[in-house]
């Protein structure tokens, strides 16, 4: 699997800002839900021309949505996705998402 297919977008919520301005810098990606740690971490090497040391993974279950439709209320729900955590060196930095 290509760099470009395995991450697909950094996730920029509150949480994540907070996570990535302490001093060990972490950067949280949505990423494909085939992708193992290994090929997370050399993606991001990849792409961002940067050393990660740690990545960690979690599997993110869809929530519940209810719709009003002609015949009353439709329940469905969001998609299930991956989520990974990105650990990186104390002087490294992801200009991109900075916007430095």
């Amino acid at each position: 699997m290509r760099a470009d297919q395995v991450i697909i977008e950094p996730i920029l919520s509150e949480k994540s800002n907070i996570a990535r301005d302490s001093e060990c810098k972490k950067y949280t990606f949505k990423v494909n839900a085939k992708s193992n740690k290994f090929e997370i971490m050399s993606a991001v090497k990849e792409l961002f021309k940067v050393n990660p040391t740690d990545c960690n993974v979690m599997n993110v279950a869809g929530k519940p949505k209810y719709s009003r439709g002609k015949g009353g209320y439709i329940m469905g729900h969001t998609a299930s996705w991956k989520k990974a955590v990105v650990t990186l060196r104390k002087g490294d930095v992801i200009s991109a998402i900075e916007g430095v």
